[in-house]
């Protein structure tokens, strides 16, 4: 652990409690894969899957990606960032020793070439990819110029970006929220795709909550991640922090009222980018990511609450969704509305937990099925496990003491649908509204019916394949486009919502304690 710990420091700039956070998780994603090999029987594997891992996840998530592929009966082609080369290599060096076979794991450090060779390579059955979203779509239409062995589409399981947003209104314990925007906003520099980007203030309490986050972020230490005391670290290049302080300076330009905490000395040499609080009167300045250490703030109305949450809903992406309230009313009403892939109530929203907080979005923000989740092995096989039936529904699971975790399964939304003849379309159309979808026939003009969750084909290999090569060049989200064969947990959305239940005044779960 310590080498781990020393590597993740060095080479991706992560504080000590981020690089040991990092550990634990590559360790929960090898366990809990592990143990779901039982839900597995009966299915068979793909054959090569390709895994492309981020930067700043660089054992976590290159991890997860490799024990889930394994797991499912791949062989591996492992490409990590190439900003991120060395603690990659020392995963697969440690897994190797482990006992997993040299050839069913192979280590293929490089640029975006290497990456986009492998894509390409006839012999990769399936592509584990997380990163931005245009890299995504470059991906998928990539992949859509060729079919399986089989004539099916190559599966594409995407984890992509996020604007992520927090409401917070009157009812809010302002400490608590403080806190947890803080942890939300600035820890691992933003550099997170879950992190909070858009903090909305109920009206009635946005002063003093401004106020109180402006003092915190004072008392905050910017540095390099070696100096234990460094709360925030660089961003990964220096690329990336000329392109946020330019998007700084635009806002600013703009208007835009603007907070910075100053940085020291002992930032003189580095990638470092103070952290920084930009109030919008006008939400539609909003029109990207910007992955670092940037919290936008918005004033709303109580009784604006549901335009915001469909403004919200409306820029395409579901990744992560906060709520800070003591309303059970606005918790129900409020969660029900988001669209977002996690929800998270009264607490922050970054550091999903294996199993606990399954983690993944929809829209632009990926494809699903969530990482560290039940449905995430379904898509690694070749045919369908003999595992029960899939139902819409939530249920609970486990998690520490004072917080609730849900794992909850909705209708995907529109399914287009296309096959070469009337009693296949119905057939599909059949399954798809089964699983509580909306099936759209792919008939002249279909293209202007979306947005499209997902793309479910029936057909030979050229017709499978024009399909697949018109649903890649839409606009918008990540559309997977699946066979008859592929299994249910594609046609479906999970959302995982985590609820502090300590944050109402006290949890009723251990009054109810012998």
């Amino acid at each position: 652990m310590p080498e781990l710990i020393a590597l993740t420091v060095r080479e991706a700039g992560k504080s000590v409690p981020n690089a040991i956070a990092e550990v634990r998780e590559a360790v929960d994603f090898l366990r809990y894969y592990a143990a779901q090999a039982p839900l597995l029987a009966g299915s068979r594997p793909l054959g090569v899957a390709l895994c492309i891992s981020p930067w700043n996840f660089p054992l976590a998530i290159f991890t997860g990606q490799i024990a889930a592929a394994l797991m499912a009966g791949n062989a591996v082609l492992a490409k990590p960032a190439e900003e991120t080369p060395l603690i990659a290599s020392e995963a697969v060096r440690i897994l190797h020793e482990a006992g997993v076979p040299d050839d069913a794991l192979i280590f293929l450090p490089g640029d975006g070439t290497i990456g986009a060779a492998l894509v390409g390579a006839p012999e990769t059955a399936a592509v584990l990819f997380t990163g931005s979203t245009e890299v995504g779509r470059l991906i998928q239409r990539q992949l859509a110029a060729r079919l399986s062995p089989q004539g099916r589409p190559i599966p594409l399981i995407a984890e992509t970006g996020g604007q992520n947003a927090m409401i917070v209104d009157s009812s809010a314990l302002a400490e608590q929220v403080v806190a947890d925007v803080l942890a939300s906003a600035f820890d691992s520099a933003g550099q997170r795709c879950s992190a909070l980007r858009v903090l909305c203030l109920q009206e009635d309490v946005a002063e003093r909550i401004l106020a109180m986050l402006r003092g915190s972020l004072a008392e905050l230490s910017v540095g390099p991640t070696t100096r234990l005391s460094a709360d925030i670290g660089p961003v990964i290049t220096a690329e990336a922090r000329d392109r946020i302080e330019a998007y700084i300076a635009c806002l600013k330009a703009a208007g835009c009222a603007v907070d910075r905490l100053p940085l020291g000395p002992e930032t003189a040499n580095g990638t470092f980018v103070a952290p920084t609080i930009i109030e919008l009167d006008d939400p539609s300045l909003l029109t990207r990511e910007v992955f670092g250490p940037v919290l936008h703030v918005i004033r709303f109305a109580r009784a604006d609450m549901d335009k915001l949450i469909d403004q919200i809903n409306a820029w395409g992406y579901g990744l992560t969704f906060g709520l800070h309230t003591r309303l059970d009313e606005t918790v129900a009403r409020v969660t029900a509305k988001a669209n977002a892939g996690n929800i998270y109530v009264n607490r922050n929203v970054i550091g999903a937990v294996v199993g606990v907080q399954p983690f993944g979005g929809h829209g632009l923000s990926g494809t699903g099925p969530k990482a560290g989740g039940p449905l995430y092995l379904r898509r690694l096989v070749a045919s369908a496990p003999a595992a029960p039936a899939l139902a819409l529904g939530e249920h609970e699971l486990s998690g520490p003491v004072g917080e609730r975790n849900i794992h909850g399964v909705r209708p995907v939304g529109k399914v287009l649908i296309a096959a070469q003849d009337h009693i296949r379309l119905q057939a599909l159309a059949a399954r798809v509204e089964r699983l509580g979808g909306t099936p759209v026939t792919a008939d002249p003009g279909w293209q202007g019916k979306g947005p499209f969750a997902r793309a479910l084909v029936d057909g030979d290999a050229a017709f499978t394949l024009a399909i697949a090569q018109a649903v890649a060049a839409l606009e918008g989200p990540i559309v997977p486009v699946l066979s008859p064969a592929d299994d249910d947990a594609m046609l479906v959305s999970e959302v995982s919502l985590s609820i502090n239940t300590t944050a109402a005044g006290g949890n009723a779960s251990l009054m109810a304690m012998a």
